[in-house]
């Protein structure tokens, strides 16, 4: 079995300069961070910001995005497989097929899937790990703007050689851990840190098991009855939504046209 691409975080390495978070916008077309009264900045995940610098006590900077899990609860959570694992690797998501439900948003061990509640037709947003670039033999945009080699790119199993290789060799800068080799099955983000990093989800409660088959367990006690009622409700979610979407292009076709005779 080939192993999945991944990418190696080391948070010793980084800076907190945000040149990942910049390139990630630029790259999935994000535009600016939208701000809620009283905030002068923001630093969280969200529906314009796929990754970011979580800025901890005494300059120890970190970058969250989704783990890509090699297992994803949220890929199991989803009732129409909007959320999908490709062959490769990445979580990706298709929002033709999303109904809404926002299950993935609860499934997820790490809080990561963020929902568009300010749009007129909202979509869950994440981190895809540049899957387009990755089809193309490119590295993930975040990781080929990091001037510090905070991010490493490369195959899982070259990864967790590379850390332990680094912890061995440095005992006083890491955690004696690889944060994500073995966590709820094991993810395609993987960290070293020179601090415990359980305030990103990485906590002892999440334990090694795999979460889809807890997912499936709770899906099964669902009444069926509720069951069908979402799938109809998303049926009809997915119809108006493409009525909408095929009236905003007549509408732009007619401008477009309107234009072409002045």
């Amino acid at each position: 079995m080939i192993s999945s691409p991944a990418i190696l975080v080391d948070t010793t390495r980084c800076t907190g300069c945000e040149e990942c978070v910049l390139a990630c916008k630029e790259e999935n077309h994000l535009g600016a961070d939208r701000l809620r009264a009283g905030q002068e900045a923001v630093d969280g995940l969200s529906s314009t910001r796929f990754t970011t610098i979580l800025r901890e006590p005494d300059d120890h900077f970190v970058k969250q995005q989704c783990r890509h899990c090699l297992d994803p609860a949220c890929v199991s959570a989803c009732l129409v497989g909007a959320m999908q694992k490709t062959p490769e690797g990445p979580v990706i998501y298709d929002s033709e097929l999303c109904m809404g439900c926002r299950y993935c948003l609860v499934a997820c061990p790490y809080g990561i899937p963020r929902y568009e509640w300010d749009a007129s037709v909202p979509y869950v947003r994440k981190c895809n790990l540049c899957y387009p670039r990755l089809q193309e033999g490119k590295q993930p945009a975040c990781v080929e703007a990091c001037p510090h080699e905070a991010l490493l790119f490369g195959s899982r199993d070259d990864l967790l050689a590379e850390a332990h290789r680094r912890i061995r060799a440095d005992k006083e800068r890491y955690v004696p851990h690889v944060y994500g080799e073995k966590e709820v099955g094991g993810t395609s983000v993987l960290y070293l840190a020179g601090i415990s990093l359980g305030f990103l989800g990485w906590s002892g409660h999440l334990g090694q098991q795999p979460l889809p088959p807890l997912s499936w367990a709770s899906l099964k006690k669902v009444p069926p009855v509720i069951l069908g009622m979402g799938t109809l409700m998303g049926g009809i979610h997915w119809v108006i939504r493409r009525r909408m979407q095929l009236a905003a292009r007549a509408a732009e076709e007619v401008e477009q046209g309107g234009g072409d005779h002045e």
